[in-house]
């Protein structure tokens, strides 16, 4: 491929540390979404059933998936964050909910809400991951 004297050839933005992680979360969060949320003895509840938690956690995933790929730093960071608070504050809902309801007797968390929770916890690390990333200037020395 011929380019013009004065073009140059440029590379990819690399992405900052924290990017792919978020990407990875996401995808555990989106398994979660439809894992069974809660297990009773007459079977397990899944949190997509419906228009139920999981669903929205589910849609949430995809915007950190969106995130995770984007060459956007700041706009990677605020997906990060709304995922996290989509992903941690809904399964602490459902259980306080279920708690209200019926207390801690006959049912237990599953593992689709302890995904969802930790996939949230872990985008927050992703997030305070890529806001402490130093963007270098490419007229920098340091850059070459």
């Amino acid at each position: 491929m011929f380019l013009p004297e004065n073009k140059s050839r440029t590379r990819p933005r690399p992405k900052p540390p924290g990017q792919n992680q978020l990407a990875w979360f996401s995808l555990m969060i989106a398994v979660g979404s439809f894992l069974p949320w809660v297990s009773t003895g007459f079977g397990n509840i899944s949190g997509a059933t419906g228009m139920g938690a999981g669903y929205w956690t589910f849609i949430a995933a995809a915007l950190g998936l969106a995130g995770g790929l984007m060459p956007w730093r700041k706009v990677a960071i605020v997906h990060a964050w709304i995922v996290a608070a989509v992903a941690m504050v809904l399964p602490v809902w459902q259980v306080l909910h279920l708690y209200s309801l019926v207390g801690f007797g006959g049912w237990r968390p599953g593992i689709g809400l302890v995904l969802v929770f930790f996939g949230g916890l872990f985008c927050v690390k992703a997030a305070r991951t890529m806001m402490s990333y130093e963007l270098v200037p490419a007229s920098s020395p340091v850059a070459a």
